[in-house]
């Protein structure tokens, strides 16, 4: 209950919306997510394990961003889209929600120590998730896309 009213919430104020599906978009989000994962590898292979964890967490939410938008969802909040992703689509957000912790941590954060392997790990949740989304998006229908809509409509 306390997710939903978040997201009312935010619809309330304009952050989250319904909007014209967009392919064009999806595949933007698609390409950016494309590019974070493989900038994520190049900052592992230098040491630049930090900076890695970011792009490995922004590879997923772009892959998000793309399905939100291939239904016609705008949300510009990274908590209430991982929340839609789970209550709406009803896809799993555990290493998204993992990442996005993980993410903070290292970017506001100076008191912890992230290793090589936490990483690689974090790597291979990534690409395990934008496989799923995208295997997930690639199935959508205009029906189903309806009806993932009409979901959120009914909670918000």
């Amino acid at each position: 209950m306390k997710k939903i009213k978040f997201l009312s919430k935010l619809k309330h104020k304009g952050i989250l919306e319904f909007v014209k599906g967009s392919e064009e978009i999806e595949k933007s989000y698609k390409i950016k997510s494309d590019s974070y994962i493989g900038s994520s590898k190049l900052l592992l292979e230098n040491g630049k394990f930090e900076e890695a964890v970011s792009m490995a967490y922004y590879s997923m939410y772009y892959i998000l961003l793309s399905l939100l938008f291939k239904t016609g969802i705008k949300c510009e909040n990274h908590s209430a889209s991982i929340i839609i992703l789970k209550e709406v689509f009803e896809v799993d957000n555990t290493d998204i929600s993992y990442a996005k912790t993980e993410r903070v941590d290292k970017q506001y954060y100076v008191d912890f120590n992230v290793t090589k392997e936490d990483v690689e790990d974090l790597i291979r949740k990534s690409e395990n998730f934008r496989g799923e989304l995208q295997d997930f998006i690639s199935k959508l229908n205009s029906a189903k896309i309806e009806d993932y809509r009409k979901r959120l409509e009914e909670r918000i």
